[in-house]
């Protein structure tokens, strides 16, 4: 989770400088690089034509969708924010597994989503003096997870991870190039805002590996609450880097926010159902671009 926020952080501070579509396509052009590198010595390249089964496709298309609105929501609002609304991804999936898979959902966890989007509600204000459009953005990238994760469940076990990872990546950089021009076109890059674009790209791939690295060692259910920890990061370095500090509501929508998700992983628990909320803790958690 530190490597995901230090990601959103190194992001946010490149965006003062260029256009997000910029942004997207150099570090998406690193994580390209150093994905489809990774993935060509573990052998997932044999089969490239896997990367056009629809479902994939669906995947790097909300993937697609969820890093644009993601990222601009990031330039224009407080880093923790922006993460605090993306900790209600895994009540969104949970919802979209009860309302598209028909996967059983009792009373108490709907109660606990719509406790959870209360949270979102009172974080984004709407109607509020304290509102901002660009909260639209962070709910957007949410929903365009939530479809991203759902597709991921269904994407056939024979098509490697690390080949969607590498399409995904792709699919990023052609985005970010394409988009480079209605936002505002090129702005030359020094050296130092190069390699802290490339570390960025370092630091999502990182934050991928060590999420699968402890989902292979220890119980998923277990391992899911520590997503949670995103919001501690995002806050210092909110705080120390661009001089956030967080507001009142933010606090009170974040902690609705991680109580109810808390909860339906309890209640997850205790019926021993399939662990829709904790899958969403896997290493397709946030809009990264892979």
């Amino acid at each position: 989770m530190a490597g995901f926020c230090l990601n959103d952080a190194i992001t946010k501070y490149s965006s003062q400088s260029m256009n997000m579509a910029q942004v997207m396509l150099i570090r998406g052009a690193f994580a390209s690089l150093f994905v489809g590198l990774l993935a060509w010595q573990r052998g997932a390249l044999a089969r490239p034509g896997s990367m056009l089964q629809p479902l994939v496709a669906l995947r790097v298309i909300s993937e697609a969708g969820a890093t644009v609105s993601f990222l601009v929501a990031l330039a224009h609002l407080p880093i923790a924010n922006v993460s605090a609304v993306l900790q209600a991804l895994p009540l969104a999936v949970t919802m979209g597994a009860a309302l598209v898979f028909g996967e059983a959902v009792g009373w108490r966890r709907w109660l606990a989503i719509a406790v959870g989007f209360a949270g979102v509600l009172i974080i984004v204000r709407p109607g509020f003096e304290g509102f901002s459009v660009y909260s639209l953005a962070a709910l957007a990238s949410v929903a365009c997870c939530a479809v991203r994760d759902l597709a991921t469940r269904r994407i056939p076990e024979a098509i490697p991870t690390l080949l969607v990872s590498t399409a995904t990546a792709l699919a990023m950089t052609i985005v970010g190039a394409v988009l480079l021009s209605p936002m505002g076109g090129w702005t030359p890059m020094t050296g130092n805002s190069t390699a802290l674009l490339a570390l960025a790209a370092v630091l999502v791939i990182i934050g991928y590996q060590f999420i699968i690295m402890a989902m292979r060692a220890g119980d998923i259910s277990f391992i899911a609450p520590f997503r949670y920890t995103a919001l501690i990061w995002s806050i210092l370095l909110g705080l120390f880097i661009f001089a956030d500090i967080p507001d009142l509501p933010m606090i009170i929508g974040a902690t609705i926010i991680i109580a109810s998700g808390l909860y339906a992983l309890y209640r997850e628990r205790v019926v021993g159902r399939r662990k829709i909320v904790a899958e969403s803790t896997g290493p397709t958690m946030v809009p990264g671009g892979i």
